[in-house]
């Protein structure tokens, strides 16, 4: 314990310093997106307005699932096509965030990153999206962005064939946790753009607590990872530097928010399966509906029970009858798991539950069409050959003229 103490500022320096701005530092198979594929320097100066104003606009099909599994190490051969749905069509990027992939105890929280567990997980990953791919590599998907604080933990993979036209990704660690600044709590941001739409994925871990009034620290969170998440502005100082400031905006994770009701009604609403009753008292629909942080955020229907607090390996919840004992520690049902999106052009075409019972949580997930934007001349070196697996939109692409004074600044074409 003494040398705890003796190491606390250090640590705290480190962790603090290392993890507020945007970085490069995280792991992908294929680290290197510096080099795009169509330079200015290709193509007459003349038709550079032209071509950025002839865009189209494809649809991708955009995976999302987050899972606080408990500080429980998985299996190497865990399954997890019920959660990735891998018997059905693929999606073209599949983002996969956890909260707790190791305990919270001291020397997790202070000490310096195990990438152990995380690499664990990857590698399930990998083993579940490629399974059927294994004759046709350039259908392989490959991990472009992987990154862990402490417990929290996201991982980005893409299909092969659009991997060369992602660039920029960069991704930004918050603590919000101890002292206000350790990552027990908080969130790992990614970012990346495909063509010439802007991503950004924020996978956060909230602060707990059911008690009347908590619900104001998870607010106080969100608002400090909104404020303090920041991203370089690229090399020509046209890239968002903020979260809100990209095209399309998920938030997932254990969002921690509970429904504002006594247990007891609670449980009863649970038992007859009333989620619209028991989500009138949603403490994050609340904060969707009339806060100062997510309003304008939005989130699908839900259909599925709350995820949120099981017993070990079993459908009961906390606080109810296990195996015969009446179990001390209680702990209501709620929705702590949860996926929202902000701005245009993101439609969801699902949500809703996996049904593992690894951790006391139920994973969630959800999936996506988001629209890309692709210039003419990129939709020519691609030979067409993405147009079977997404819909193109028929709808011009319209510049405003803010716009435009962007296009006539920029150097290349980025892809």
């Amino acid at each position: 314990m003494p040398f705890l103490y003796n190491m606390w500022p250090t640590l705290v320096a480190n962790k603090i310093l290392k993890k507020r701005l945007g970085s490069t530092n995280f792991v992908a198979d294929n680290p290197s997106f510096d080099e795009p594929l169509l330079n200015y320097a290709d193509i007459d100066h003349t038709s550079e307005i032209v071509l950025n104003h002839l865009k189209d606009k494809h649809k991708y099909k955009i995976f999302v699932s987050t899972w606080n599994v408990g500080g429980i190490a998985p299996e190497e051969d865990l399954n997890i096509d019920d959660l990735l749905e891998t018997n059905n069509n693929f999606c073209d990027i599949y983002v996969l965030g956890f909260q707790e992939i190791v305990p919270l105890k001291a020397s997790n929280v202070l000490g310096s990153e195990n990438n152990e567990i995380s690499n664990k997980w990857n590698s399930i990953i990998r083993k579940a999206l490629n399974k059927d791919h294994s004759q046709s590599s350039h259908e392989d998907f490959q991990c472009i962005i992987s990154k862990q604080m402490v417990g929290i933990f996201i991982s980005v993979w893409t299909k092969g064939d659009i991997r060369p036209f992602i660039q920029h990704p960069s991704v930004s660690c918050i603590g919000c946790g101890i002292m206000g600044c350790l990552g027990n709590k908080g969130s790992v941001t990614v970012r990346f753009q495909l063509h010439e739409t802007s991503f950004c994925f924020v996978c956060s871990h909230l602060a707990s607590g059911g008690k009347e009034g908590d619900e104001k620290c998870r607010n106080s969170n969100v608002a400090e990872i909104f404020s303090r998440t920041t991203f370089p502005r690229g090399p020509l100082h046209d890239l968002p530097r903020n979260i809100l400031d990209h095209d399309h905006v998920i938030l997932l994770g254990d969002l921690n928010y509970r429904i504002s009701l006594p247990e007891e009604t609670t449980r009863l609403l649970v038992e007859k399966k009333d989620w619209d009753s028991l989500l009138e008292n949603d403490q994050l629909m609340m904060e969707l509906m009339n806060g100062n942080n997510l309003r304008g955020w939005h989130e699908g229907p839900i259909k599925f029970a709350p995820t949120y607090k099981y017993c070990p390996n079993s459908d009961i919840y906390y606080g109810c009858y296990c195996h015969g004992k009446k179990l001390e520690k209680r702990r209501a049902p709620a929705w702590c798991d949860r996926i929202v999106w902000y701005g245009k052009d993101l439609k969801q075409l699902e949500y809703t539950r996996s049904e593992s019972k690894l951790s006391d949580h139920r994973p969630v997930r959800a999936m996506f069409t988001a629209v890309v934007r692709v210039s003419s001349e990129v939709k020519s070196l691609q030979n067409l050959s993405l147009s079977e697996r997404f819909e193109q939109i028929k709808t011009p692409f319209e510049v405003s003229t803010t716009d435009e004074l962007v296009c006539r600044k920029q150097l290349s074409f980025r892809l």
